[in-house]
């Protein structure tokens, strides 16, 4: 007996709400398993370390994992992600029980599930262009964002809560249910192929060309690699603070598991509110805007307030604003991206657009843990070679060094996204290049009514 399968904003909307079932159980255990790594090492490097061997193997495979997206039905790509990052919680769930689960699990199994995640993205990404109709970009970002952000509302108040109740492993096995229900949801779906281009025919070839072909698509493109370059920067600076928020929160705090949980939950509610905007507003016209004004503002109002915070109240503010301006970014941006590149290509070139984007995070997640651990720290303790100058600003306890360094990389950041008004490739970036030219029916029922 065949499944009748939907296409068009039905389909859209199924597949964005197996994603964001999937990524409760996800964040639950990235939660539960944070606590567990903190508390086994005290150590803010190796927290780093979970981080880099996520991001290293996303940016490595991305070419490939384009060209593949590119070639194969783009739910079956989706499928193998989620089946793959199911099996790696099944792994570190069974060591767990066994009593075996070793921080080095966690690297191995971090680099499993950015190899996979390495096809998730862009395959999502560019299923929005042949489902969604083209003015509704955004609005299909904004959802996306929802997927990503919104599962932290309940996550680590339900992780937190549910850790003395059915313990890690209890959590990691609602992880593993969660998977299956992505994978099962997808079957209802039909994603239509997208339609051949002259683009896509030059580039094909080999598995290795076709690789390739996405830098040589945006080099031909001086606003796509302008913003390219942009996010470079910012992600480098922010990417430096990201990895130290669990550290700053648990140093600052006592080590308070609640208190972390919170700011978690308070941050994705942010992120939830955001992209509700998004969903309804469609992001600002020209986009660009959104992600240029949108970057000042979480260097100013997220990441440099959040170092100067002592206690939940700032930290509960700065992660809101910060989460809350991250879906308008990301949403423009990709926006910006869906528009201008031909569909039957977008799997290799959004895969290589990650890949640059966050080429520079690795480092900035590596030298996180010893900027914080062997040179900030010990300068911000009493007699430190920096507590005089900066100790009325954020004190010399434990927690300050890292404190510090948020203010800095929140300061770098706004500087660093105005000055991007300031090339015309990237401030101009929507009418330099045209939009491509496939339209997608809307289809007779919409998920937004219009």
């Amino acid at each position: 007996m065949s499944v009748k399968q939907l296409t068009g904003v039905r389909a859209f909307g199924i597949a964005w709400f197996g994603q964001v079932i999937s990524l409760i159980g996800t964040s639950m255990t990235a939660f539960g398993l944070t606590i567990w790594a903190y508390e086994q090492t005290q150590s803010a490097t190796a927290l780093a370390l979970v981080a880099f061997f996520y991001l290293v193997p996303l940016l490595v495979i991305s070419p490939v994992a384009g060209a593949l997206v590119d070639r194969f039905d783009r739910k079956h790509m989706m499928m193998a992600s989620d089946l793959a990052s199911g099996l790696t919680t099944i792994a570190i769930l069974s060591l767990y029980k066994l009593g075996e689960l070793q921080i080095w699990h966690l690297y191995l199994a971090a680099t499993v599930a950015g190899t996979f995640q390495s096809i998730q993205w862009p395959a999502f990404s560019a299923a929005i262009t042949t489902l969604i109709p083209k003015q509704h970009y955004g609005r299909a970002n904004g959802l996306v964002a929802l997927a990503e952000v919104g599962p932290g509302v309940l996550a680590p108040l339900l992780a937190g809560a549910l850790l003395g109740v059915i313990g890690l492993d209890g959590i990691m096995m609602i992880d593993v249910l969660t998977f299956l229900f992505a994978i099962g949801s997808l079957i209802f779906i039909h994603i239509p192929p997208p339609v051949s281009t002259a683009a896509g025919e030059q580039g094909k070839g080999s598995l290795w060309q076709e690789s390739l072909f996405g830098f040589r698509y945006i080099l031909g493109k001086r606003p796509l690699y302008g913003l390219l370059g942009l996010f470079i920067l910012v992600n480098f600076i922010d990417s430096i603070a990201i990895t130290l928020v669990a550290p700053l929160i648990l140093a600052r705090s006592g080590q308070d598991e609640m208190v972390f949980g919170v700011v978690n939950s308070i941050g994705a509610v942010g992120g939830v509110v955001g992209g509700l905007v998004m969903l309804a507003w469609g992001g600002p016209k020209p986009r660009i805007h959104g992600v240029l004004l949108g970057w000042a503002l979480v260097g100013l109002l997220g990441t440099a307030l959040m170092g100067l915070g002592t206690g939940l109240l700032v930290w509960g503010i700065a992660t809101f604003l910060s989460a809350f301006f991250t879906p308008i970014i990301n949403g423009s941006d990709q926006a910006i991206w869906q528009a201008k590149v031909e569909p039957d290509i977008q799997g290799r070139v959004f895969s290589v657009q990650r890949l640059v984007y966050w080429s520079t995070a690795p480092l900035g997640t590596l030298l996180a843990g010893p900027l914080a651990d062997r040179i900030m720290e010990p300068a911000m303790q009493s007699g430190g070679a920096l507590d005089v100058m900066f100790s009325p600003l954020v004190g010399n306890v434990p927690g300050s060094g890292m404190s510090l360094i948020f203010i800095f990389t929140g300061i770098a950041t706004t500087i660093t996204a105005l000055l991007g008004y300031a090339f015309r490739s990237i401030r101009q970036v929507e009418s330099l290049l045209p939009d491509h030219g496939q339209e997608v029916a809307a289809g007779k029922h919409g998920l937004w009514g219009f």
